[in-house]
This record gives structure tokens, sequence and C-alpha cells, in this order.
């Protein structure tokens, strides 16, 4: 095989089924805990007490310990949620769309893809109910239910529809995540040199054999939850930009927002995936099966969503200025020469800007430059929150109602240990479960010996 054929795989050549299987299934049953692990895990655990503590703060004090005031009613907690969302896209994306369109190279990151998913859906769902300052108080208020002062939940509020996308998102994105691990449960169970492992995967593999019957229902049910799922890639980022959309705030009140939207967390989840991916593949030496292929395509989808997100900050910008509104046109003019205005340059630089080198090879190709590029989208796509909540609110129709906002070290803590909270569970992940699709990558295994042999044959 060329150099440039290796290059294209979405395996290296010479695995057979087995060495497949005891590659992946090593770093789970056999592989002994790394100190670059342990390490991983502790700052995790670190940033998850710093997470608690600042929680526990908030139930004593309320939500006076962070920095929101009045205008600024919404701050690091909104902003935060906005970002996990975002980065949560990717693996819903990953694994039900491009498993429709019978993508290959999708199976070596699906399965991280889907936990990461799991975790940042799980970050981002602590953010709304802190919001509260006393969840227990308040919380149930948006749950649906019957109750004795027959009250019900406000359904016109974009709010409420936040509270039925995050729990149906969560839901089939966790039933898609086991319904995939369950073959590979199976083979961890016969593939475990100790009896107490295998007990516990043999209980989570629910019985199955790999006979016919058994991958007949699995495919089933596992092209079922991918079309549920492909839906909420647009349905669940869209509800959420309808919390800014729906207002009549200067700054939220467009129609571009949906689309630009799930663009966005299309592009901040792709460069979570990577800032995540390039270290796991050189920890664990997973070069063979996490190739230039996978990390040059996801250049491809980060440049492709970036360009979208560029033409929805110009709409944007153009739609505050045609609308003839002068308190649109002002909050154009503040973000590039208001109090805020370097974060707003610093967000073009880091999402228009400087991606636009992923036009060239070279610099798909370049695995460090890579690494830095992911870390960059990231950031600008949080500052992109913050521009379009904390820019819109703290200058308001009249003057006498201006005012700044300062993130306080609470906003800051809760921030970092959310961090913390997503790193925890997935090192916790990465150490009990195969961080690629086992069963996935030996059917492509053997669909690429079938097309070898096939053309060999012609």
């Amino acid at each position: 095989m060329s150099d440039h054929s290796r290059l294209e795989a979405v395996i290296a050549p010479g695995y057979t089924l087995t060495s497949v299987t005891d590659k992946i299934g090593d770093i789970v049953t056999k592989d002994p805990i790394r100190k670059g692990w342990v390490g991983g895990l502790f700052l995790g655990f670190i940033g998850l007490q710093l997470f608690l503590m600042t929680v526990l703060m908030l139930f004593e004090f309320g939500v006076g310990i962070w920095g929101i005031n009045i205008p600024v009613g919404w701050g690091f907690d909104i902003i935060n949620f906005v970002w996990w969302i975002g980065i949560g896209h990717a693996g819903t994306l990953i694994s039900a769309i491009l498993l429709l369109f019978r993508q290959d190279w999708r199976t070596s990151i699906n399965r991280f893809a889907e936990a990461m998913t799991l975790f940042a859906v799980a970050c981002a769902a602590t953010f709304p109910l802190l919001h509260m300052g006393r969840p227990e108080v308040g919380f149930y208020w948006v749950a649906p239910i019957p109750n004795v002062m027959g009250m019900w939940p406000q359904f016109r509020s974009p709010l409420m529809w936040d509270v039925f996308a995050i729990s149906t998102y969560g839901t089939v994105s966790l039933l898609f995540w086991i319904v995939g691990l369950i073959p590979d449960f199976a083979t961890l169970r016969d593939h475990a040199d100790k009896a107490w492992k295998r007990n516990i995967f043999g209980v989570f593999a629910m019985g199955w054999r790999g006979s016919a019957i058994h991958w007949g229902r699995y495919e089933t049910i596992y092209l079922i939850l991918a079309g549920l799922a492909t839906p909420l890639v647009l349905s669940v980022h869209t509800i959420v930009s309808f919390d800014f959309a729906v207002a009549q705030v200067p700054g939220w009140h467009t129609t571009v927002f949906p689309p630009y939207f799930v663009a966005g967390a299309i592009y901040s989840g792709f460069a979570m995936v990577l800032t995540l991916m390039i270290p796991l593949r050189k920890f664990y030496k997973l070069e063979d099966f996490i190739t230039m292929r996978h990390l040059n395509t996801m250049a491809k989808v980060m440049l492709t969503t970036g360009l979208i997100v560029a033409y929805g900050y110009l709409i944007e910008g153009f739609m505050g200025w045609y609308s003839g509104s002068v308190y649109e046109r002002y909050m154009l003019l503040n973000r590039f020469i208001g109090p805020y205005a370097p974060y707003y340059y610093a967000l073009l630089a880091c999402n228009v800007l400087i991606p636009q080198c992923l036009w060239f090879r070279s610099c798909r190709r370049n695995i460090p430059l890579l690494f830095v590029m992911s870390l960059v989208i990231n950031t600008g796509m949080w500052l992109e929150r913050f521009i379009i909540i904390v820019t819109s609110l703290h200058r308001d129709f009249l003057p006498s109602s201006w005012g700044m906002y300062y993130p306080t070290i609470f906003d800051w803590s809760m921030f970092i240990g959310t961090m913390g909270l997503f790193f925890s569970l997935l090192f916790i992940f990465v150490r009990i479960l195969p961080v690629i699709s086992i069963f996935e990558m030996r059917v492509l295994l053997s669909e690429e010996a079938h097309k070898k042999s096939g053309g060999s044959h012609a």
C-alpha cells in the first residue's frame, strides 16, 4: 500500500478480526493503570470538588454570589449552558446522521463522540437548574405534572422548551449509546481475564450471543434510534436559540439564530472531539484506527460549519443595520466600539480569521496545529455566547438602565468545576468502556477485505 493510501485509510493495513479486538479491548481489560491517566483523573476530580463547593455556596447564599445584576440578569450560567449543549452536538451528528449516510469514517470516533455528548449534556443541564438559585423549591414547576395548586408550566416560554429539548436529547442519546455498546459488552465478557469482570460485562451484555436474531433486532433498533436522534441535532439547538430570538432585546431579535446556532454547535462540537481525540490516540497508540483521514475529514467539517457561522455574523450585522431600528444599529455599533469590543474582535479572530488556514491541506494534516486550532475555536465559541448575552443586555433601551457585567470568582469556579465534572466522567469512561466500537471496526475490516477480494477477483 502506498503512503497516500495509508493516509486515506480508515484503518491501517495488517489487522485481523482478532488483533482489532485485542488492541481495543486490552485498553479496558488488560492495560495497566498509567500515571498519565491517574494525573488526568486527579485534576478532573479537583475541578469536580470545586464545582460541588460552589453549588453549596449557591444553595446557601443564592445567585447573588454570581456577577449577574440589573440589567445583565443572565451571565456565565446561560453562557456555559449554551456552550456545553453545543459541544454535545458532534456526538449525535457523528453517530446518527453519518450512520444513516453510511459514512465509514465515523466508525473510529462515534463511540467517543457519543460519550462526550452525554457528559456535555450532563454539564449543560446543571446550569438551568442552578440558575434558579433554590431548585429544590421551584424546579418541579417546570415539569408538566398535576399539582394541588392547579398551576401548569408556561408552555410559551422558551425556557420551558429547553427542559423538553434537553431531556429528550439526553434520553435518546443515552439509549443510542447503550444499544451500541451491547455487542462490545459481550466481546469484553468473552475477552476478560478475571471472573468478576466477566460477570459485570455479562450483565450489561444482556445475554448477547451474536446470533442472527440478535443481530437483526440490534440493527433494527439501532437504525430507529438513529432516525429519532437525527432531527434532534437540528431541533435542540434551534430551541436553545429561541431563548434569545423570541425576545425583543436588540441583538437577540433575529431570525438567523436557529441555523446559525446549529452550525455553531456542530462547529464547537467537532472542535472538542479533536481536542480530546488527538491526545487520546497518541496516549493509547490508536493511530492505526484514528487515521489522518479522520482528522482531515473533521477539519473539513469544521471549515464548512465555520463558514456558515461567519455568514451568520455577517447577516446578523447586516440585518441590524438594514432594519432601520436605532436600537439594533446601536447594538451593532456597541459590539465594535463598546466596552466589550476586545472580546468581539477576539471572537472574530478565533471563529472566522484563524480557521481559514484549514483551506490548506498541509494545515489539515498538521496534527499539533489541528489541536491548537480546536482550542482556539472552542475559545471563540465561548466568546460568541458571551458577546450575544452580555453585550445585548448591558445596554438597555434607556441609558439610565445601562450597566456592566463582571464575573465573580464563583462564576469562574462554576465554569471550571463543570469542566472538572466533564473530564472526570471522560477519564472514567476511557478505563471501563472501549473508546472505539469493537464490533463496528470488525465489520469495517470485513467489508474492506471483501472489497479487496472482489477487486482482485474482477
